[in-house]
C-alpha cells in the first residue's frame, strides 16, 4: 500500500470546509464554492457535501447563531473532479432562530437540498439519553489503518490514511467481512487526528461531515453485510441531525448506532453521539438505499 507521508488529513478537512465566496457573486442566493477530496471512485462522499453546505449556511447568520438542526436531502451522486457551488437562500430571521436554506450544485443541477436552523444559545429544560456503559477506551482499540494494513487496494488506502477523522470501531468492522454477529447495532469511537480552530459552527459542521462515514453499518451488520460484499449497491437518501450541546471534534466522540427498520432495499439507521464526559452532544438519522444480488 502507498502511503503519503506528507499527507495531512486535518489540514484536509480544514481545506474542504474553507470555501471561497466567489467573488462576491450573489442573486436570490448568497454563493459559494468548495472543492472535493479525492476518492477512488471520483464520486463525491455525502458527509464532505453536508458539511460544506453547513459551512454555506453558517457564514450567511450572524455570528452568535449556531447550528442546531438540518435535514437534507442527496439527489444526484457528487463528481470529485468538478467543483462544487453553494446557494444559501435566507427563509428567516427572527429574534431567537435563523432558517437557511442550502443547495450543493454541479453542472447547474443540485446534488444535496438542504434546509438548517440556527439559534442563539439559550437556557431551559435539560436532559438526555445516558451514554452506554462497558464501552473500551478509543486508546484500547485498533485504528482504521492497522485493520486494513494487509490489504494493497486503493479503498482500503483511502479509508486508513486519507479520511480526516480517526475511526476506531467498538465491534468487528464490517469493512471487508461481515461481523462474527448478526446485530443491527454499531459504535465507533471518532475524532480529528488533529486539533482544530476554535469556531462552534465550524465543529458542528465537521461532526455532520464524519457522522456519514459509518451510519449505515447497522444496517449492513444486521444482516451478515460487509462493505465489499459482491453485487451490493449502498447510497445515502437523506440525512437528519441534531446538536444538542457545545462539541469538539478534535476531542474523542462515542458514536452509537443502531438500524429500527430494513425494508424495500431501504434502511434506516439512527445515532447518538457522546463526549468523554458523557453528555449526548448530537443525534443523527439517515435513510440509505441498499440493494444486494438476488
Amino acid at each position: 500500500m502507498s502511503i503519503d507521508e506528507s499527507f495531512d488529513p486535518t489540514a484536509s478537512l480544514l481545506e474542504l470546509l474553507d470555501l471561497s465566496s466567489a467573488g462576491g457573486a450573489k442573486t436570490y442566493e448568497d454563493i459559494f464554492v468548495g472543492g472535493s477530496q479525492s476518492e477512488p471512485r471520483k464520486r463525491i462522499f455525502g458527509g464532505q457535501v453536508l458539511g460544506q453546505s453547513l459551512v454555506a449556511a453558517s457564514r450567511t447568520v450572524p455570528e452568535d447563531r449556531v447550528m442546531h438542526s438540518m435535514h437534507g436531502y442527496f439527489l444526484r451522486p457528487g463528481d470529485t473532479e468538478l467543483p462544487i457551488t453553494f446557494g444559501v437562500e435566507r427563509l428567516r430571521d427572527g429574534r431567537s432562530f435563523s432558517a437557511r436554506r442550502s443547495h450543493a450544485y454541479q453542472n447547474g443541477k443540485p446534488i444535496l437540498s438542504m434546509i438548517a436552523s440556527f439559534q442563539i444559545p439559550d437556557s431551559g429544560l435539560d436532559h438526555q439519553e445516558e451514554m452506554p456503559a462497558g464501552i473500551p477506551e478509543p486508546e484500547d482499540l485498533p485504528t482504521t489503518a492497522e485493520l486494513l494494513q494487509d490489504f494493497d487496494h486503493p479503498v482500503a488506502e483511502a479509508w486508513s490514511h486519507r479520511r480526516p477523522m480517526d475511526i476506531r470501531h467498538v465491534m468487528d468492522p464490517v469493512y471487508v467481512r461481515a461481523g462474527r454477529e448478526k446485530t443491527p447495532h454499531n459504535a465507533v469511537w471518532m475524532k480529528t487526528f488533529k486539533p482544530m480552530p476554535d469556531g462552534e459552527n465550524l465543529h458542528r459542521a465537521a461532526l455532520a461531515y464524519a457522522s456519514d462515514y459509518t451510519l449505515l453499518e447497522p444496517v449492513l451488520r444486521g444482516h451478515g453485510l460487509s462493505w465489499t460484499t459482491p453485487g451490493m449497491s449502498i447510497a445515502s437518501l437523506d440525512h437528519a441531525m441534531w446538536w444538542h450541546r457545545p462539541v469538539r471534534v478534535d476531542d474523542w466522540l462515542l458514536y452509537v448506532q443502531e438500524s429500527p427498520s430494513a425494508s424495500a432495499a431501504r434502511g434506516l439507521s439512527t445515532g447518538r453521539i457522546f463526549n468523554r464526559r458523557g453528555e449526548l452532544v448530537a443525534t443523527v438519522a439517515q435513510e440509505g438505499m441498499v440493494r444486494i444480488p438476488q
